[in-house]
């Protein structure tokens, strides 16, 4: 059974699956259009952090940081399975987890930025009621590599 709790990013589990996530970004895009918040930035105090175990094993991670600067927005961040966990929904409750603790918070927009070269993330994403939008925040306009995406929580 998959069990998803609030971690801690820095501990050693977590900091597994954030390397694996890191080296495949940085194996598929270049560095500058690799927008990977380190483990220290995903402990800041406005940043939920949740893990998916099954039983004691982590086998996924997301991340939900909370921006205000004139408009309060959620960012989904490193949302990632390991392999041997694909393809038996765990990303749809990490997103779950993610969209319920937003809502909670009362948080309406829900953004991200993902990679041209992830058709597995975007069809997800776009399942899950996300649209393609503009850049934001402080992602630079007209990266080739990204696609930035929204949903506004009913």
């Amino acid at each position: 059974m998959i069990k998803i709790r609030k971690i801690v990013p820095i501990q050693a589990d977590a900091q597994r699956l954030i390397s694996e996530l890191d080296n495949y970004q940085l194996s598929i895009y270049p560095e500058e259009s690799a927008h990977l918040d380190a483990a220290e930035e995903l402990s800041q105090s406005n940043v939920y952090f949740i893990g998916a175990y099954n039983d004691s094993k982590i086998i996924g991670i997301g991340a939900i940081k909370y921006v205000s600067n004139g408009i309060e927005y959620g960012e989904i961040k490193r949302v990632f399975v390991s392999e041997h966990g694909r393809g038996k929904g765990i990303s749809r409750l990490i997103m779950a987890k993610l969209e319920g603790h937003a809502a909670d918070k009362g948080i309406k927009t829900l953004r991200l930025e993902t990679g041209i070269y992830q058709p597995e993330a975007i069809g997800l994403y776009e399942r899950l009621g996300y649209t393609k939008r503009g850049s934001f925040g402080s992602y630079p306009e007209g990266d080739p590599y990204s696609v930035f995406m929204e949903k506004i929580l009913k």
